[in-house]
């Protein structure tokens, strides 16, 4: 007996820190905590599942107590083999038309959030903001066709309005993922668009993740959701659309001389994408290097020089410049602060 409630104990006590933990994560991460309209969409789904699941539960569970109480053996019944129930057609019925009906109270809610998930009649229409989005190993591109902007790792978006996103990839396979505001959309090589849209109800900076195996670097390819207040994503793409790519302090000129010579073949600073590499229009106010390093000159130095040892597999190549001219180039790019709008939910996010 005392076995057997030790091993209870444990399970209780395993499950209740089960259940405690599911309550742990980080705001603006977890799929648990929506931000935006179809996260919350999916979350809605998720409680109808787990609705239906624990009713199937407690239905078993309470008819294998009663079997396991009710026909139990019995001292002087060793031998007593209860009645057998076979071929009773209003069982067959019950346990047939039970799951059939939570199919539907599940499949109903979760075709209507398909098609509205997957809407676009407003898409193209006057003040609808579009954005296409480019995976590739292992960045993330982000262009605003109608404004003439080009980003890299980071989208800014406006919150309380739809932004419509066309995705692609460059090379394989990717996924975007941004847990708290939206679902998984596929993005494909080729001529094969696929349209999604955002959605965040708060201003902050949400984690996004590429959620298809794509590779060796697959796990660093992180990239950030950025919503502001429609007046201050206004502001960011006035500034961003008036960025001067030849404009530099006098201190770090020989740094852009060196990222001209050696960097704009593969990158731009400001206006369309250069298409092999990312835009680094703005790079100084970026939470993060290359998606996953903290913003500091020897970080930004050591990804210039070594990118292979921070994303294995990535395209950039590495050696291209000695560390003494890649930290003049960081230098440089450390001070392209083309945009503050922003600035205080990063680093907030960062503090957190």
């Amino acid at each position: 007996m005392r076995g057997w409630m030790g091993k209870f104990r444990s399970l209780f006590l395993f499950g209740a820190l089960t259940m405690f933990l599911t309550g742990c994560g980080v705001d603006n991460i977890s799929a648990l905590k929506p931000k935006g309209y179809g996260s919350e969409l999916l979350f809605d789904l998720m409680l109808i599942s787990i609705a239906i699941m624990i009713f199937v539960f407690v239905i078993v569970m309470a008819i294998y107590a009663f079997v396991l109480l009710r026909y139990r053996e019995k001292k002087g019944q060793e031998h007593i083999v209860p009645k057998q129930t076979e071929g009773n057609k209003a069982l067959e019925v019950i346990w047939t038309v039970i799951p059939i009906i939570l199919l539907l109270v599940l499949a109903i809610p979760t075709v209507q959030a398909t098609f509205d998930l997957a809407d676009q009649s407003t898409q193209g229409d006057e003040g609808v903001l579009t954005v296409d989005v480019t995976g590739n190993q292992y960045w993330w591109q982000f262009d605003y066709a109608d404004q003439e902007i080009s980003t890299s790792q980071e989208i800014y978006i406006p919150t309380n309005e739809r932004v419509y996103l066309n995705m692609k990839a460059s090379d394989v396979i990717h996924s975007f993922w941004v847990p708290a505001i939206a679902g998984k959309m596929d993005t494909i090589p080729g001529e094969n668009m696929n349209t999604m849209y955002l959605e965040a109800y708060e201003e902050g900076v949400y984690e996004g993740f590429c959620a298809e195996l794509c590779g060796p670097s697959h796990s660093l390819m992180y990239f950030k959701v950025i919503a502001v207040s429609p007046d201050e994503f206004d502001q960011w793409v006035e500034d961003m659309q008036n960025i001067d790519p030849e404009a530099a302090p006098e201190t770090v000129q020989t740094g852009q001389e060196l990222f001209n010579e050696n960097c704009m073949s593969c990158h731009a600073i400001g206006g369309a994408s250069a298409g092999v590499g990312p835009n680094l229009g703005n790079f100084a106010n970026r939470e993060k290097i290359a998606g996953i390093l903290q913003p500091s000159k020897e970080n930004l130095v050591d990804w210039i020089v070594h990118p292979d040892e921070v994303k294995p597999g990535n395209q950039m190549p590495a050696e291209l410049v000695s560390e003494e001219d890649a930290a003049k180039i960081a230098d440089y790019l450390l001070e392209l602060d083309h945009s503050d709008v922003g600035n205080d939910l990063e680093m907030q996010s960062v503090e957190e």
